[in-house]
Order: structure tokens, then sequence, then C-alpha cells
């Protein structure tokens, strides 16, 4: 029936009551901290940048390929399996020969699907490895699945680290997502310069601590490595004291002793024990700190460090302490990334875009005022006064989980109304069939309303099915536009079988004697 209980109409009333006290929100300042929640605008609206990453997984590569010879050597020693010529081949394919009576067994070896050198993937149904083997010529090369694993592996991690980063310096709701196989999108809106971030994102941030070595030392191998300023040259033992994974936390401060900035660090236990082992055998000699393969600073060892924890100096400003800090803390990318596109929206392009759609927006609503009126009379005017608190509820869900609108979005809203309206003129429209037949005004339009249900949710349905796939396999300005239509079709059911049905119902109650109620 069209009765409504009080308790029903108080829920209606609160609730409604609710998101429209939470959509001006977005216009007025209030003081209650339970209000500070608001919807923000995306790129395309509030102006900022957009940045596309790509990962040069070539030196992943290379450093699986060294370790996976480290872990041969080792298995070959091991297992007293004899072998000469283990090398890396043009940075693609191991190779090495193997005396004849090791060769058939390391090779059923390698076939073996619980073998450890030549992981199986079940999910591919494929080895890491590509095995070619001529005579006693073993040759390994990664296969089509090896890389598929890993590049994801690198832009897991890379999308990690980007976010970590970004996040650090405080970017107000950024949107960072996966393209493809080996691209990240960066998107920053409010952001006008984004030089310092890519300053950030440019950086891989592999921090090593190594001692400088006279050029007669071998030790572990050297390198030569130039000072970050150019000033001069190095030659660094290629054995690894600490590395950047050893770090719990980094952070910007100055020096009271030399009114330096410089960066301070703590190390975990494990590379406490080893810092200070390191220190220990190490007094008299310089400690590079070498950071993506530039000797930050080299200083020398005075003392023992056993605290697990020092300080990096090297003519910082307060700015590039902090970028080294937040770099370090956030961890090191797995592999460089470059930067393939760029492009930087205007905030006065924004506020283009956001002035043409609210213009169409009330264009759109205009028109269906006026239509619904002149057609429905009183009842399109209920009608337009659901359709004006749906629209409040839509930005007040919204503003509750603090979406992001964009121009797509936008697009959303004014669909929702055109979609809004359509419900309630299946419903009038049913009810004057009722009429028809019907002279009891509350018994027509309440059979008008029950009968018309189906259509209306129907419809509703589809159009969500829609909205969900467009969500699931769209991608940014996709979604906002789904996110938008699938919340108006639940606010549109909300405001015309609740919001216009009580006021249908409250005006037919009190004219329920009247003739030709709808025409």
């Amino acid at each position: 029936m069209l009765y409504f209980s009080k308790i029903k109409i108080i829920l209606i009333v609160i609730f409604t009551a609710i998101l429209v006290f939470l959509t001006s929100a977005n216009f007025f300042k209030f003081d209650d901290d339970l209000i500070k929640k608001k919807i923000n605008l995306g790129l395309d609206l509030q102006g900022g940048s957009y940045l596309l990453l790509e990962i040069d997984n070539n030196p992943v590569i290379t450093q699986r390929l060294q370790n996976k010879v480290f872990s041969l050597r080792k298995y070959f020693k091991d297992e007293k399996i004899g072998y000469k010529n283990l090398k890396i081949v043009n940075n693609e394919v191991i190779s090495f020969e193997l005396d004849k009576e090791f060769v058939d067994n390391f090779s059923l070896l390698l076939e073996d699907k619980e073998n450890i050198i030549n992981p199986y993937y079940q999910r591919y149904k494929s080895h890491e490895f590509d095995i070619t083997l001529e005579n006693s010529l073993f040759k390994l090369q990664y296969s089509k699945y090896g890389l598929v694993e890993i590049k994801k592996s690198s832009l897991n991690q890379a999308l990690e680290i980007v976010r970590r980063r970004i996040d650090e310096v405080g970017t107000n709701e950024p949107n960072i997502l996966k393209r493809g196989s080996d691209r990240i999108l960066v998107e920053l809106p409010g952001l006008d310069d984004p030089m310092r971030i890519k300053s950030l994102l440019g950086k891989t941030a592999n921090l090593t601590f190594r001692f400088i070595v006279q050029n007669e030392e071998s030790g572990f191998g050297t390198e030569i490595l130039s000072f970050e300023d150019g000033s001069e040259e190095a030659v660094v033992s290629k054995r690894i004291v600490l590395s950047g994974e050893n770090l719990v936390d980094a952070k910007p401060r100055m020096d009271n002793q030399t009114n330096e900035t410089v960066v301070s660090f703590t190390l975990d236990r494990v590379g406490a024990k080893r810092f200070g082992k390191a220190t220990t055998s190490g007094v008299g000699k310089r400690l590079a700190i070498v950071l993506d393969g530039k000797v930050i600073s080299a200083p020398v060892i005075r003392d023992a460090i056993v605290g697990g924890s020092g300080q990096i100096s090297g003519n910082f400003t307060f700015q590039s302490a902090t970028d080294l800090a937040l770099l370090l803390r956030s961890g090191a990318l797995p592999a460089p990334l470059n930067i393939i596109e760029e492009r930087t929206v205007g905030p006065d392009l924004g506020q283009d875009s956001i002035n043409a759609g609210i213009l169409a927006l009330f264009i759109g609503f205009f028109l269906v005022i006026v239509f619904m009126l002149f057609k429905y009379k009183i009842f399109g005017l209920i009608a337009n006064i659901a359709l004006i608190l749906n629209l409040f509820l839509l930005v007040g869900i919204l503003t509750l989980f603090e979406a992001t609108l964009t121009l797509p979005g936008i697009a959303g809203i004014i669909l929702t109304v055109g979609m809004a309206v359509d419900a309630n003129v299946l419903i009038f429209e049913r009810i004057k069939e009722e009429l028809k037949t019907e002279k009891n005004n509350i018994i027509a339009f309440d059979s008008g309303y029950n009968r018309s249900k189906t259509a209306v949710i129907d419809a509703n349905i589809t159009t969500l099915i829609s909205a969900i796939i467009l969500f699931f396999l769209g991608s940014g300005p996709i979604k906002g536009f789904s996110v938008t239509l699938g919340v108006g079709i639940f606010t549109t059911l909300f405001s015309v079988y609740f919001i216009a049905r009580l006021l249908t119902s409250l005006y037919v109650i009190r004219n329920k004697n009247k003739e030709s109620l709808i025409q």
C-alpha cells in the first residue's frame, strides 16, 4: 500500500538529511571535525601532472643471471661435478661445460619439475630456463614465462616503492596504476611542478657501503667510481659491507659539531652486527657510501661503530638530505624507471572542465524539470524534488567515501539525472493505465508502483551490470564514470521508491476523492 509508517518516514528523513549534510560539506566550511570529508577532484578537473614510467628490466635480468651463476658454481662444488667455462654470454645466456660422466644426469635434473636450479612454473607448464645441450656444452636462457615472472615481480615491487616515495612527499590523492607488464602510470592532482617527483622516481636508490682500496689491492675485485660532485674518483672494492636493505630508518638532521646537514640512519640487528664488525677491522680506512653508482661521501673510520646507527654527509642542502632520507626509507627500486610520457594539466584548464560539466548538468537538469512539470503537473513537481534530492544523495555518498571526481564522473552524474526521471515516467504512465480500470485512487496508485517495479528494477540492473564491467575492465576515467553511474543507480531507486513514493502517498491520501489526479 501507499501507507508509510512513522518509523519508516523518520528513517527516510534522517538518511536523506545526513547525506544532504555531507554534500553541503563540499561547498561550506564546518568547524565540526566529523565533517572533514570532501570529494577530491581528479587530474582533469584540478590540474596536475601525469607521468608514464617504464621499467628497464635488463639490469634485473643481468643480476638474476649472475645469481644463478653463483648458485651453479656452489652446486657443482657441493656435488663434486667437474665443470669449466661457466660464464654469461651477451647478458642473456649462461654457458658452461660439464665432464662427460655428469652430462646425462645433470640434463635430467634440469628437466625435473622438482629441481631448484631450473624451477617449474605449474601455472605456465614451463620451466624458468630453456636448455640447449650440444655435446657437453650447456646453454641456459630465460624462457618466455621465466621473463614474464621477472617482469611481474619487478613491476609489483616497483609499484609499491613508487607508492611509498610519493606518499612520503605528501601529494594529495595520487593515482598509481599498472600499465601492461612493464609500465606504471602516475597521476598527481594539484601538482604543477613535477621536477622533484621526477627526480625521486628516477633514482633506483641502491645504497651500498664499500671500502676504498689502493690500486694494487685486489680482494673481491675493484671498480673505479666517481664522486657525486665530480671532484675525484676512487678505487672501490666490489665487496659490499652493507646494503640499503639493512636500513630501518633514515632522516635528515643538523650536525651540531660541523653545522652541516646530514642524513642519520639506523640499522637492523643483522646490519648493526655486520657494520660493527667491518668498522672494527677497518679502522683507518675510508668507507665509501655509494648511491646508484656514485660515491656520496667517503669518510675515514676513526673508531668502530657498533651502535647500529651512523650518518651520511656530503654537502647536502636540507631539501636534498630530506629526499635522500625518503629514498632510503622507501627502499631501492628493483630496476631503473624511465619517464616515457609526461603531461601537465594546468588548473585553468581543469576549472574550464568543471565549468563546462556544471553547465551541461544545469542545462539537462533544467530541461528535465520543465518537461516533468509540463507533463505531470503536481506529480512532475514531486519527481523533480526527488530528482534534486537524488543528486544530493549521490554526491553525499561520494563524499562519504572521499571519492575522486573526474570529468567522466560528472558525465555519470548527468546520466543519473535522466535515469531517475525515466523511472518516474514509467511509474506515472503505469498509474494512468491503472486509473482506466480502477476508480479508487489509492489502489490505482499503489498498483501502478507495484506493477512497474519489475520494469524499473530490470532496467537499472542491466545498467548496473554494465557499470560493474566498466569498473573492473576499465581504467582511470572509465572507472570514475562507472562509480558515479553505479552509485547513481542505487540513489535513483531510493529516491523513486522511498522519497517520491512518500511524497506521492501524502498527496494522494489527502486528495483520494479528487477526480483526474494525474493526466
